[in-house]
């Protein structure tokens, strides 16, 4: 029996593919070992995975969002290990989700544009180059956390259209000293920050946020995807942030010389995909 994660801040698709070749799907939050406790990551295995896929598992693939081998991977083996003894566990970050789940095992470049961003040039096997994500305050362009960081500002400073910024008050009644709680003092900020997009999204066609998406996802290409071959490569990506706005992605590339390859929402099915 198998277990397959692909686990982003804000949430994990998990998929239990059983020995008779039946697939069940769970929901959990989010689980990045960067911001999360032991325990935590433990109490989620327990509460929601346990129950259906026993202790008597046999491999667990987990494909994260904060995964990065050395000191974090330990920590999540010991962590599955505590409830799942017998499983054979291996953990690789998202970035290499996305490779397997767009590319398969042929060359290309894959990305993610999800709460968070990130990219790589995959040659079949690895990831063969990768400019750094940065996260949502140093890099993370196109991403959920970004775009809400940039509309987060426009209200804060006061730099809203009158139309979009009486909505979103009357819609979210938060204030200034709210805001800066939830960004400055609470964890996971980014997912707050990225709570926003649904609302980003109903005025996409207001020039205002027209122009803070077609900046953003400019910003993606030309400080991430211009470091690869992507005269001969097209670039394929996998989010719900490139899914939803495909059409912006779409100029954008084309505006940097750059060819759309593959979009998809999530990278769960092809990684099951992939581990057939």
């Amino acid at each position: 029996m198998k277990l397959i994660a692909d686990s982003g801040s804000t949430k994990v698709d998990w998929r239990i593919i059983f020995n008779d070749g039946s697939i069940e799907s769970v929901g959990t939050p989010g689980i990045n070992p960067v911001f999360l406790s032991d325990e935590h990551i433990i109490n989620v295995l327990k509460e929601n995975l346990l129950p259906v896929a026993g202790e008597e598992l046999d491999e667990v693939y987990f494909y994260g969002a904060g995964v990065i081998p050395g000191e974090i991977t330990d920590r999540m083996e010991n962590c599955f290990k505590r409830v799942f003894p017998k499983a054979k566990c291996e953990f690789y970050s998202d970035v290499l989700a996305a490779a397997h789940a767009l590319c398969g095992h042929e060359k290309g470049i894959a990305c993610i544009m999800g709460t968070g961003s990130n990219s790589c040039f995959y040659d079949g096997e690895k990831i063969a180059a990768n400019v750094k994500a940065g996260g949502f305050i140093l890099g993370d362009e196109a991403s959920g956390g970004y775009f809400g960081k940039k509309f987060i500002a426009d209200f804060v400073k006061g730099l809203l259209p009158e139309e979009i910024n009486n909505e979103f008050i009357k819609r979210y009644n938060l204030d200034y000293l709210a805001i800066v709680q939830k960004v400055y003092k609470e964890p996971l900020p980014s997912r707050f920050l990225a709570s926003f997009l649904p609302f980003i999204g109903e005025y996409r066609e207001h020039p205002h946020i027209a122009n803070l998406l077609t900046e953003g996802f400019n910003e993606f290409f030309k400080r991430n995807i211009v470091h690869y071959d992507y005269k001969n490569y097209s670039v394929n990506i996998v989010g719900s942030i490139a899914y939803y706005f495909r059409d912006f992605v779409e100029k954008a590339a084309e505006a940097n010389g750059m060819k759309i390859g593959k979009i998809i929402k999530a990278p769960i099915d092809g990684l099951i995909e992939f581990y057939k």
